[in-house]
């Protein structure tokens, strides 16, 4: 127990920063460095809860997905935090696995990173993401963006409209409509990247299938993206790195994917690292039961 409470001082040390009035109200932006494999990118912030919050609305404001935010606060009363209560805001990421320029989206962690070059430099934002309900299932594979669409119209497919027949044939660009104001249309018929008019739907798995983003953020990527723009989706509840020599793994809740199975994943991963530290097993094991998606140091 004394190791566990060691552990979680000097990560909060190390990777916190304190913010009673500041954070990114979108995106975090981080400068990806040439090490050829994954370290901590960003700080983590707190925020104290006032007396009307909820998670879902501390969520909104500060730009983070709500199923995240919920995660890495298991304690919290996610509809009733108390007065004062400091709630962790989990900026702090590990890349996932061979990210490389253009869009990869991890549905494990239900979020979206663009990495582009900038003067010999390789960038990435990070913004949450809604993603598919089960049945409606986001597809995983190597895709492109095919289409850029300001405002646009929706024509509710066949399936949604059995599953609802209140739902019009055409829903016109506006607010009301459920792809918010930019589309970018993916290689993968009938998906896309999309704005909501629904945004605390975003950093959950609720749409039937496309990829939600929040109105600021859908915006800016928009902006930055163009036809052609690879899109990678995949699916990795378990990441591991290092910073500043320490062993660090971030673990994400997998409702399909036993604890064991993920231990033998992230031991592989931890394997093509360079780091010949100690592993503190204990910690590691309690992190892929916790899967909090907070990144944790796991050596000694």
């Amino acid at each position: 127990m004394k190791n566990i409470v060691l552990l979680s001082c000097i990560l909060t040390y190390l990777f916190c920063g304190t913010a009673w009035g500041w954070y990114p109200q979108t995106f975090e932006e981080s400068l990806l460095p040439q090490t050829g494999y994954p370290t901590l990118q960003g700080f983590h912030r707190t925020y104290r809860a006032q007396a009307a919050d909820t998670l879902i609305e501390i969520a909104r404001s500060t730009g983070l997905g709500y199923l995240s935010l919920h995660h890495a606060n298991p304690d919290t009363d996610p509809w009733l935090p108390s007065d004062g209560e400091s709630i962790l805001l989990p900026y702090a990421f590990l890349p996932p696995d061979g990210i490389q320029p253009g869009i990869t989206i991890n549905l494990a962690e239900l979020r979206l990173y663009y990495v582009w070059q900038e003067k010999n430099r390789t960038r990435v934002r990070v913004y949450p993401v809604g993603i598919g309900t089960s049945g409606w299932d986001t597809p995983e594979g190597d895709f492109r963006i095919t289409e850029k669409i300001v405002h646009p119209v929706w024509y509710p497919p066949a399936s949604i409209r059995q599953n609802n027949p209140s739902l019009p044939s055409r829903i016109a660009a506006g607010p009301d409509n459920p792809l918010g104001d930019y589309w970018l249309g993916l290689s993968a018929p009938g998906y896309g990247i999309h704005g909501t008019s629904k945004p605390y739907g975003v950093g959950r798995r609720i749409s039937h299938g496309c990829l939600r983003l929040y109105p600021g953020d859908i915006r800016d990527l928009f902006a930055r993206v163009s036809v052609g723009t690879t899109v990678r989706i995949i699916r990795q509840p378990v990441k591991a790195g290092i910073k500043n020599d320490q062993l660090l793994v971030e673990v994400h809740r997998s409702e399909n994917t036993a604890p064991e199975t993920l231990l033998q994943d992230v031991l592989q991963q931890i394997s093509r690292l360079p780091w010949q530290g100690h592993l503190d097993m204990e910690a590691l094991k309690k992190e892929l039961v916790l899967g909090r998606g907070v990144p944790t140091v796991v050596s000694r």
